[in-house]
């Protein structure tokens, strides 16, 4: 019975952190998509101090961080003007509301424990989780998610 419990205790340990894993990945999933959305149309159509994309970026993005508070996740966002790809698409040669914007907010993930180190010898977890939202918003009317 101790032979059967050496061998199953690291497998034991090794499920528990995996489920303890996607829980906690989960969790950070279900806030980043409340939060991305409420950051992007709050702070992403008005940003404050000077009005332009680069700080409607950072300030959505220290928005998400904020609100996520954890050491295992990091956040990137990134715009894009999406009025003018739909115009083309359309065969328009002016967009219809040329102040579309969209905005894509990416959450990486990064398992715990990052580094093991057992009998002397160390692993690292390369695995990072990757989870996105894009939400396009209108300048012109804001509030209005496209």
């Amino acid at each position: 019975m101790t032979v059967e419990l050496a061998v199953m205790l690291p497998v034991m340990v090794a499920i528990g952190l995996l489920v303890f894993n996607v829980v906690k990945y989960a969790e950070a999933c279900a806030a980043f998509d409340r939060v991305a959305l409420d950051a992007a149309v709050t702070h992403g159509v008005s940003p404050a101090g000077e009005q332009s994309g680069s700080n409607a970026v950072e300030e959505v993005e220290s928005t998400i961080r904020s609100a996520l508070d954890s050491s295992q996740c990091e956040v990137e966002v990134s715009a894009s003007g999406a009025s003018e790809s739909k115009a083309r698409r359309e065969g328009l040669t002016f967009p219809m509301s040329p102040l579309l914007t969209t905005y894509t907010c990416r959450l990486r993930f990064h398992p715990w424990p990052r580094q093991v180190s057992v009998a002397g010898v160390g692993f690292s977890v390369p695995v990072s989780l990757t989870h996105e939202r894009s939400i396009t918003v209108d300048r012109f009317r804001p509030g209005v998610v496209i």
